[in-house]
């Protein structure tokens, strides 16, 4: 199997999984850290390409779609992890525009790409997302809310690198005597 379906099969099946175990809620923010390096078997930021943004780009924006959550896509760190979303995402969300456009050497593949595709791109300096898919070790965690929730899937792989994904809930709090529903 060509590498690009095989790629794409992945992520379509992991986002199937998602759906399944995330309580995802209309507007929530969905990030993605992706090392396209990692997908091919490099260590992350030496070997990136395109063709594997575009091999997974669409099966998100589709999962986008059908969630109607919001994509923010996390740069690498050669723009302190700067996210790539819609203008609309920033303007609902608030989040103030910074200025850069990442492409593929200061940004990364993922953020690249997507920066062409959004119909009104920006860029901003960080999030707090409900939820979100770590491809490769991009430590995205910095983009969610606390508290996050690590979730299992089939998938543990996008070509060669390591899949993580989490939600997040609501912070406990209160002690003892509290009552959590």
């Amino acid at each position: 199997m060509e590498a690009k379906n095989l790629w794409q099969q992945q992520i379509e099946q992991l986002l199937l999984e998602v759906e399944q175990q995330i309580d995802l809620h209309e507007d929530d923010l969905f990030v993605i850290g992706c090392s396209t390096s990692e997908v091919k078997g490099q260590k992350i930021g030496t070997a990136g390409g395109l063709e594997i943004a575009e091999a997974l780009f669409e099966p998100l924006r589709a999962f986008a779609e059908r969630n109607k959550v919001h994509l923010a896509f996390q740069g690498c760190e050669h723009i302190n992890r700067a996210i790539t979303m819609e203008r609309k995402t920033q303007k609902l969300y608030r989040l103030s525009e910074v200025s850069v456009i990442p492409v593929v050497l200061a940004g990364g593949s993922m953020s690249a790409y997507a920066y062409t595709q959004f119909q009104d791109p920006v860029v901003v300096e960080h999030v707090q997302a409900q939820a979100g898919i770590d491809i490769g070790q991009t430590m995205i965690g910095m983009q969610l809310q606390p508290v996050a929730v690590p979730i299992r899937v089939s998938i543990k792989q996008i070509g060669e690198a390591v899949v993580t994904i989490a939600k997040t809930r609501p912070k406990l709090i209160g002690g003892t005597r509290a009552f959590y529903g």
